[in-house]
C-alpha cells in the first residue's frame, strides 16, 4: 500500500531537525513569533465586541462559500463593467499562461510584483524567469527571500527566519550596499533606493488580492508598505490575482475583516494601506485572474471545507508550538503552519500525510482564528483518515493496548509509576525513546505527587 509511506517519510521531522540544531535561532524565532502573538491579544482585547466581530465574519464566510458560484458571478460582471479584464484559471500552469500572455501582448518584460502567496503557490516567478521576464517582489520581506532564493517562510512575515545581520550581509554579496550593516533603517533605506528604480522601469505590476467584492467587482489589497500601490500607479498594465474563496458579497462587509485582519496578523488596528482597486486609469489596462486550483474540489469536502475561510492573517502560526520552534520551510509547503497543515493532505496526501501529525492538538490556533477555523479538529479528522489508509500498525496497538490497560486500572498505574524511578536514565534517553531526541528526559522523582499530597495535608 503506497500510503505506509507517508509517515517513514517523516519530511517535516527531517527538516524540522536542521532547524532546532540551532539553539540560538530557535528560541530567536520561538521568541519573536509569541511577541507578535502576544501584540495580537493585547489589540483584541481592546475591543469588546472581539468575539461578536469573529463569528460575524466566519458566517459571512459560511455564506459566501455556499453560494460562491452566485458570488463569482456576480463579481465578474460587475468587474466587467468597471473596464476590467476578469479570466478563469483551472490550475497554476493556466494562471501562469494567463499572466504570460497578457505580458507578451505588450512586450513586457520586466514587472513588479506586491505580496502574493497566490502567485508562490503557482511558482509564477520561476515560471517569468524561465520566459525570460524579470520579475522583482518589492515587499522587503518577499524580496529578501527572493535575493536568497528561498520561499517565504511565513505567510505574513516572509523572512522572519533571517536576522538583521544575515540581511546586513545578503544586501553586501548582491551589492546593495557597499558595505556590511545591521542597522535596520540603514537596510530599509537601501531597498527603496533600489528597488525604486525597479518601479520605474517596469511597465506592469503584479499584486495579490486580500478581498473581492461582489457587488462593486472591486478588488481589495492591504499591505504595510505601500508597494502594491506605486506598482499599480506606475505601471500601464497591473494584473491581480485571487483565489475563488477571496469573495465577500458586499461592501459593508469589509469593514468585520480589516478589523480583524490586522490585528490578528500583527497586532495593529489596521493596516496602513487598504486600497481599493476598481477600474483602470485612463491609457491602463486591469486584469483579475481567478484561481481555482482545487479549491473547487476542497470546497465539496465535508470535513476540510471551512479552511477555505482563511483570511491568510497568520496568527495561527504565531501561536503554535510546532511552527514556533521549527520553522516554516520545516512544512515543504506554500502554506506552513496548522492552515498549511491542513491544506496541504488535501493537495497531495502522500508528500504531505505528515503534517498533520506536527501538531499537539492544544487547540490554541482555533482560538486565535479569526474566522474561527476548527483548525485542530481538522487536523484531528486529517490523522484518522491517514491512519486508516496506512492500515494497522501491531506495535503502536501494542503499546496502545498496554497504556489503556495501565491507566484504567489504579494498582498497576501505582506500580508502573513507582518502579519508573529506578529506570536509568541512559534507557530514558537512548534511541529506543524518541521523545528524547532534541531533549533530555527529567529526571523522576523519588515521591510521587499522590504522597506528596498526602504528606502535605498531615501538615
Amino acid at each position: 500500500m503506497k500510503y505506509l509511506k507517508i509517515l517513514s517519510m517523516g519530511n517535516h521531522a527531517k527538516h524540522a531537525e536542521k532547524f532546532v540544531n540551532n539553539d540560538s535561532r530557535t528560541d530567536w524565532h520561538d521568541e519573536s513569533l509569541w511577541y507578535v502573538r502576544n501584540k495580537r491579544d493585547k489589540a483584541a482585547h481592546a475591543i469588546d465586541e472581539w468575539e461578536e466581530l469573529r463569528e460575524l465574519a466566519s458566517q459571512i464566510k459560511t455564506h459566501t462559500l455556499t453560494k460562491l458560484s452566485d458570488y463569482l458571478r456576480e463579481f465578474e460582471a460587475n468587474a466587467t463593467k468597471n473596464g476590467v479584464v476578469v479570466h478563469w484559471a483551472k490550475d497554476a500552469k493556466e494562471h501562469n499562461e494567463i499572466v504570460l500572455k497578457i505580458l507578451q501582448a505588450k512586450n513586457i518584460d520586466r514587472v513588479v510584483k506586491s505580496k502574493s502567496m497566490l502567485t508562490e503557490e503557482c511558482h509564477l516567478n520561476q515560471f517569468l524567469e524561465s520566459k525570460n521576464i524579470e520579475i522583482v517582489d518589492t515587499d522587503l520581506g518577499e524580496w529578501i527571500v527572493q535575493l536568497k532564493n528561498q520561499p517565504p517562510s511565513h505567510i505574513v512575515m516572509p523572512a522572519i527566519h533571517l536576522k538583521k545581520e544575515e540581511i546586513g550581509q545578503l544586501f553586501k554579496e548582491k551589492n546593495i550596499t557597499d558595505i556590511e550593516s545591521d542597522d535596520p533603517e540603514f537596510l530599509t533605506l537601501a531597498s527603496r533606493v533600489f528597488l525604486r528604480k525597479k518601479f520605474q522601469l517596469s511597465k506592469a505590476a503584479i499584486t495579490g488580492v486580500n478581498f473581492a467584492i461582489a457587488e462593486t467587482g472591486e478588488v481589495v489589497v492591504c499591505t504595510n508598505e505601500g508597494n502594491a500601490d506605486m506598482g499599480v500607479h506606475f505601471s500601464e498594465v497591473s494584473i491581480h490575482c485571487m483565489g475563488l474563496e477571496k469573495i465577500i458579497p458586499k461592501r459593508k462587509h469589509l469593514g468585520v475583516f480589516t478589523r480583524l485582519l490586522a490585528r490578528s496578523a500583527t497586532g495593529q488596528n489596521i493596516t496602513v494601506y487598504t486600497s481599493h482597486h476598481r477600474r483602470p486609469e485612463k491609457g491602463q489596462e486591469k486584469h483579475v485572474i481567478l484561481l481555482d486550483n482545487g479549491r473547487s474540489e476542497r470546497i465539496h469536502d465535508d470535513d476540510f471545507w471551512t479552511a477555505l475561510k482563511c483570511i491568510r492573517c497568520g496568527a495561527c502560526m504565531n501561536t503554535c508550538p510546532i511552527y514556533r520552534r521549527s520553522g516554516g520551510y520545516s512544512y515543504d509547503y506554500t502554506i506552513p503552519g496548522p492552515i498549511g497543515s491542513i491544506l496541504a493532505p488535501s493537495v497531495d496526501l502522500e508528500a504531505h500525510g505528515d503534517l498533520p501529525f506536527a501538531s499537539t492538538l492544544c487547540g490554541s490556533c482555533t482560538d486565535v482564528c479569526p474566522v474561527k477555523i476548527d483548525l485542530h479538529e481538522q487536523l484531528f479528522r486529517w490523522r484518522q483518515i491517514i491512519s486508516k489508509k496506512q492500515g494497522a500498525n501491531t506495535l503502536r496497538e501494542l503499546t496502545n493496548k498496554a497504556t489503556s490497560l495501565v491507566l484504567f486500572n489504579r494498582n498497576l498505574y501505582n506500580l508502573s509509576t513507582g518502579l519508573m524511578k529506578y529506570v536509568p536514565s541512559f534507557i530514558l534517553n537512548s534511541k529506543l525513546n524518541k521523545w528524547s531526541k532534541g531533549r533530555k528526559t527529567p529526571k523522576i522523582s523519588n515521591t510521587s505527587f499522590k504522597s506528596w499530597l498526602k504528606n502535605k495535608n498531615k501538615l
